[in-house]
């Protein structure tokens, strides 16, 4: 039987080394520009913590625990290439387990190892999460465009077939030789990113997407891959680029194309609260809303919402991110220029 998501779990691989310390090796075909994306980047480390208690808790609980909880900070940038995984076991508990983690990857300064990304993850057991399950009414505000069917859904054999079910049609994402790792999914959106920004009157971007993983049209969503489509959401990308050429084009009096793809948007701090579990054979589609509410003195806010295809929520993050001029992520690194 294939591996799911063959090509991914390759790129997500841990290796134990002994000692709480883990080998990985960042591939460059998840980039954006010279440096792994930071989805990915966290998705390795959600996979560092399944084979941490794997390998240095087996008999911790009776089903294998993953991570409900992920608080990282994305220190320095990363580069592809190995990498070194380091975790502390901060609590090893009955219902949850937090651990300590540290990416760790030689500076472009002098050489040493370096701490890229450092931050904490918190697992459970499927079986231990029980308790009080109540609706609360949450609801899409404004509610997503609707698809062709009498009932306002969307028609995903015909989306998947046509590339068009009511408002909705398929992307292509902006400047992918510089964000290779949008290459990995396919996005449906009801326009682009200034359409879907006129229609909320505000930067909020609405997606379905599929997973395909080195191109693998087979590939399904797995909480693994949820975490990487947290930070992936190149439409909203595209409306920073709007805003970006803007404002540097009325600071220096000069046209906004001429700034346009100039900018790189790096993680800072990403929050990641997996709400709940995908089925094992993974899923086609599944639904994402990105909401930015201030970007200010090149500082921004991501607010992202999952959910799967039956309305429910599937992961939530925030994170903070900067606005920072391209050179800095391709710098002395050896990569095409836009």
């Amino acid at each position: 039987m294939a591996v799911l998501n063959q090509s991914f779990e390759e790129a997500i691989r841990v290796t134990p080394q002994g000692n709480n310390k883990y080998s990985a090796n960042l591939r460059n075909e998840w980039c954006i520009g010279t440096v792994p994306h930071g989805g990915y980047t966290t998705a390795v480390l959600y996979n560092l913590a399944l084979t941490h208690f794997a390998h240095a808790h087996p008999k911790q609980y009776d089903t294998p625990a993953s991570p409900i909880s992920l608080q990282l900070s994305f220190l320095r940038r990363t580069a592809a290439g190995p990498a070194t995984l380091e975790v502390e076991d901060v609590k090893i508990g009955l219902r949850t387990s937090t651990i300590h983690i540290k990416l760790l990857q030689a500076s472009e300064k002098h050489g040493k190892p370096e701490v890229k990304v450092a931050g904490y993850i918190t697992v459970s057991p499927p079986s231990a999460e029980v308790g009080i399950s109540a609706p609360t009414g949450y609801k899409l505000l404004p509610s997503p465009p609707p698809g062709s069917k009498a009932d306002g859904k969307i028609d995903f054999p015909a989306l998947s077939r046509t590339g068009r079910d009511g408002a909705w049609s398929k992307l292509e994402p902006p400047f992918p030789e510089f964000r290779r790792a949008a290459a990995q999914l396919e996005l449906y959106g009801p326009g682009k990113s200034d359409t879907q920004q006129k229609r909320t009157r505000s930067m909020a971007i609405d997606q379905w997407a599929r997973f395909i993983p080195g191109g693998d049209m087979n590939g399904r969503w797995t909480d693994a891959a949820v975490v990487y489509l947290t930070d992936m959401f190149p439409m909203a990308l595209d409306g920073f680029d709007n805003v970006s050429a803007t404002a540097a084009a009325k600071a220096e009096g000069k046209e906004a194309p001429d700034f346009k793809a100039k900018f790189w948007y790096p993680t800072v701090t990403l929050n990641i609260d997996m709400k709940k579990h995908l089925p094992k054979e993974g899923v086609e589609w599944l639904y994402s809303r990105i909401v930015t509410k201030v970007v200010r003195d090149g500082r921004t806010d991501l607010e992202v919402t999952i959910l799967d295809q039956d309305g429910e929520v599937i992961a939530l993050s925030t994170q903070v991110g900067l606005v920072v001029s391209a050179a800095r992520n391709v710098g002395t690194r050896k990569f095409v220029k836009l």
